[in-house]
């Protein structure tokens, strides 16, 4: 059991997940206060100081709101796409020059014993990526923030050991909700969120043996309830024979604290 993944916190409000190996430590995004980045990491026994790396999947705050201070304070890299680091700009203050790292969509980035590989999701920011780690002979994927399966997509996910999964809204909920209409509209639209139910049909199509853990995660504050998504994800898997227990786990990423860490 060499590799840690834990979802720190997940949610419209913010976003942060921790992976890791004895000698390598990483985040894919730091979307809360640096105060509150590292009391979830005092919570998993990982030193702040000991991050060899942020890996940020897009510009909007909820996921870049403490990596300014996080970077500054502690040295620490931060990888985006260069259309997220012209979206970025001074919204977190600067960043020293050694510290600001590209990545591109398909190529692999190697820190350490960890190889991380984005690539493109559909979303309404700039160049938006998510994220497929590879540790020993684990893979681990991020894929949040997404207007649409792609058939991209499709292919960075399938057969991921570990798997962090939108699940942001359930669709009823936030079409009488109390959203402005062009809210709804961006949310439900190619660019925007996926549906509890889309969640669901894309885990049911993409699980494989390989696939041990799902979480649900990027659950929406107004328009979604953790019980809810996960029942509806649940009940769309079992209809398509994946029987969630003892084989295959389903978990949500917790909105203010520490998800499960799953080692691998």
């Amino acid at each position: 059991m060499d590799v840690k993944f834990c979802p720190l916190v997940s949610g419209s409000s913010g976003n942060s997940t921790y992976i890791g190996t004895k000698h390598t430590h990483i985040l894919i995004d730091a979307g809360v206060s640096c105060k509150q980045i590292v009391e979830h990491l005092n919570e998993l026994h990982v030193n702040p100081a000991d991050l060899d790396a942020i890996f940020v999947t897009h510009e909007h705050i909820d996921h870049i709101k403490g990596v300014g201070v996080l970077s500054r304070k502690y040295d620490i890299p931060v990888y985006a796409t260069p259309g997220t680091w012209e979206g970025i700009g001074s919204t977190v203050g600067e960043f020293s020059h050694k510290n600001m790292r590209y990545v591109y969509k398909d190529e692999q980035c190697v820190i350490n014993d960890i190889c991380v590989k984005p690539f493109e999701i559909p979303h309404d920011t700039i160049e938006p990526v998510a994220y497929s780690v590879f540790a020993e002979d684990k893979k681990m994927t991020v894929a949040t923030d997404i207007g649409h399966i792609t058939d991209t997509i499709k292919e960075n996910v399938y057969e991921s050991d570990v798997l962090l999964l939108e699940a942001n809204h359930d669709i009823e909920m936030l079409k009488n909700g109390s959203y402005p209409w062009p809210l709804k509209k961006r949310i439900l639209g190619d660019k925007g969120h996926l549906s509890n139910v889309a969640a669901g049909e894309t885990l049911s199509e993409l699980m494989s043996g390989k696939t041990k853990f799902a979480f649900l995660g990027h659950l929406s504050n107004e328009n979604n309830e953790p019980h809810l998504a996960y029942e509806t994800v649940e009940k769309i898997l079992e209809k398509n024979g994946v029987k969630v227990g003892t084989y295959f786990k389903l978990d949500m990423a917790a909105r203010y604290s520490n998800s499960l860490a799953v080692e691998l």
